[in-house]
């Protein structure tokens, strides 16, 4: 299972962005969806999660500035981040994870994560 992410830039402070990822694939179920960011010099670390029943888990970094939401239908996770701040400027990176289909009797689980989008915050 691929994951494509989109929707990076370059964002003064306060402003907004929406990142969205799509799960491509022989998808059988996805659990948990969610977003990590990685700053220059520092870990990657959770932005937010959402898993299969709705459930949000958010950094206290960013709660009550972004909000993560999913289509079960389109196997899609979108962040919209409200207020950015320069200390939001990272890589930020989708996570998905679930089972997929090998074959017609077969699942495997898999977590995979998206190829990074960049955000950069700054006057």
């Amino acid at each position: 299972v691929q994951l494509q992410a989109s929707g990076g830039g370059l964002v003064q402070p306060g402003g907004s962005l929406r990142l969205s990822c799509k799960a491509i694939g022989n998808i059988w179920s996805l659990n948990n969806m969610g977003w990590y960011r990685q700053a220059p010099g520092k870990q990657r670390e959770l932005v937010a999660t959402v898993n299969s029943g709705g459930s949000t888990n958010y950094a206290d970094s960013v709660k009550a500035r972004f909000t993560i939401t999913r289509d079960n239908a389109k196997h899609t996770v979108d962040l919209q981040m409200n207020n950015l701040k320069l200390d939001d400027t990272a890589v930020y990176y989708c996570n998905a994870d679930g089972k997929e289909m090998i074959t017609e009797r077969r699942r495997a689980d898999f977590r995979s994560w998206g190829q990074g989008t960049l955000v950069t915050v700054s006057s």
